[in-house]
């Protein structure tokens, strides 16, 4: 069983990215391929993203608008259930609804390529988290149930979209999905995580309220600290809860 504390992956950087489209260069880029996301280049007066411009325009190819993400660690919680639905609250062992926030989350796959960044479909989401108390299903002490886990295959957009709860909190991590994108013979996994003043007032409502303060914010997460930062949902209030969107651009 995997420690949930354990670090793997690396980000993609810009000569992985250059290297995809047919490029080749050495300077870094951190998180992602859209311009506003790119760093200074040595001399400091030539920016990395005044390089990459003239770099693929003299090529022809277009700057893709994808987000590469860090790969994270699966973690001890996963469960291959081989759940295909959407509605990822109920346990189907005896009907029950997990109690909590509802929080709609979708996942926009791309796929980085020579052309820039096509929508992937037919790549399978599985999603995996924690109650509001804190507790996964089908391991420990809740061996047997399957709430708040599932999968969905990406539609002709890249899309897969997932109805769930806020997730709850335990020990020593701070609030997260886990995430798995499969697609042919390729896997990523990955987390998502949540803004902590977003989270303090959600937290605020039951039945968070029962499981008391969360004992880790985002900066005491050894996890986070390595790109969680890119990882973070935008939640927005919706008629019905809460919902959130996140773009990822694949390495195919």
């Amino acid at each position: 069983m995997d420690n949930d504390d354990k670090l793997v992956g690396q980000i993609l950087n810009r000569r992985d990215v250059l290297r995809i489209l047919g490029l080749g260069s050495a300077a870094t880029l951190l998180t992602s391929c859209a311009p506003e996301a790119l760093e200074t280049l040595a001399p400091t007066t030539v920016s990395i993203t005044e390089a990459v411009t003239a770099e693929l325009n003299a090529t022809g190819t277009s700057i893709p608008m994808c987000v590469v993400r860090p790969e994270m660690t699966e973690g001890p919680y996963f469960v291959d259930e081989k759940l295909n639905r959407s509605d990822i609250r109920e346990d189907t062992s005896d009907g029950a609804i997990s109690a909590g926030a509802p929080l709609e989350v979708i996942f926009n796959v791309t796929q980085v390529g020579a052309n820039g960044c096509t929508a992937l479909p037919n790549a399978q989401v599985d999603i995996w988290h924690c109650d509001a108390y804190g507790v996964y299903s089908d391991v420990e002490n809740a061996v047997g149930k399957n709430f708040l886990r599932g999968y969905q295959v990406t539609d002709a957009n890249g899309a897969a979209k997932f109805a769930t709860i806020y997730p709850g909190w335990y020990p020593g991590r701070a609030v997260h999905i886990h995430f798995k994108i499969r697609y042919e013979n390729q896997e990523f996994t990955s987390q998502l995580f949540f803004d902590d003043a977003f989270t303090d007032d959600v937290y605020a409502q039951e039945p968070y309220l029962q499981k008391g303060l969360r004992n880790t914010l985002n900066v005491q997460d050894g996890i986070y600290g390595n790109g969680g930062n890119q990882l973070l949902l935008n939640v927005m209030p919706n008629a019905s809860g809460y919902v959130a969107s996140f773009d990822i651009g694949m390495q195919i």
